[in-house]
Formats: structure tokens, C-alpha cells, sequence
């Protein structure tokens, strides 16, 4: 092997583990809405929506790195054309759906701070 391509390998891998580092470092740290995502769960709210519905987008991207800890329920087939039966089954038609643990419903794209009324949950300080 030439002194040149040894090089070029050596510099590809140690970018590739420098990468990898770095998504493990990203991953790991808490959102800032670690703490109300978990206690919207605690508190039996759960969040029904599409992959495709871009006020479900939103909705995740209010929560930023601390959605995925949202008591989400993905409805929506993958190819975006029928409604899954756990949707069904609760009558879910409109996205966002959000059902509280009182059998309520808020539908459309909510706040925060409405969220936070509806189950006591508190918002971190800014």
C-alpha cells in the first residue's frame, strides 16, 4: 500500500470514530424539557400523530431534543395511507390529538403552557 493512501485511510477512520464520538456525546445529553416530557407521560397524557402532519412536526419540535421522551403514538401507516387500529380504537381524527388521563381531549397544535394547565405539569424556568 503507497505512504499516501495509508494516510488518507488513517485520516477517513479517525474522522469516522471522531464522528461517532460526537453523535454518542449529542445523544447523551438531556433536552431542556427532559423533565415535562416525562411528567406529561407520568401524568397519562399521551400524543397521537401522523409521521406526515406538519402541526405534529411542530408540536415535536416545541419539545426539541426532549421528544423523544413525548408518550407519542405514531398512527398513520408507513405509507401514509390508512390509520393504524390503536388510532382507531380511540377515534383519533384530527392531528395532534393529545388524550388526558381525565378521558379529555385537546386537538391542533398546543402550547406548552396549555399542556402544562392541562396536566399540572410544570415547565422548566427559562
Amino acid at each position: 500500500m503507497k505512504k499516501g493512501t495509508l494516510i488518507f485511510s488513517l485520516a477517513v477512520l479517525a474522522l469516522l470514530v471522531a464522528g461517532i464520538g460526537v453523535a454518542f456525546t449529542v445523544r447523551a445529553r438531556p433536552g431542556d424539557l427532559d423533565s415535562f416530557a416525562t411528567c406529561l407521560k407520568d401524568r397519562g397524557a399521551v400524543f397521537y400523530g401522523a409521521f406526515w402532519c406538519p402541526h405534529c412536526k411542530r408540536t415535536k419540535d416545541l419539545f426539541g431534543a426532549s421528544a423523544k421522551l413525548l408518550p407519542y403514538v405514531e398512527c398513520s401507516t408507513p405509507d401514509g395511507q390508512t390509520q393504524l387500529d390503536a388510532c382507531k380504537e380511540k377515534g383519533i381524527d384530527q392531528y395532534p390529538t393529545w388524550i388526558f388521563a381525565d378521558g379529555s381531549r385537546l386537538t391542533g397544535e398546543r402550547t406548552l403552557e396549555e399542556l402544562s394547565e392541562k396536566t399540572s405539569c410544570a415547565l422548566p424556568q427559562s
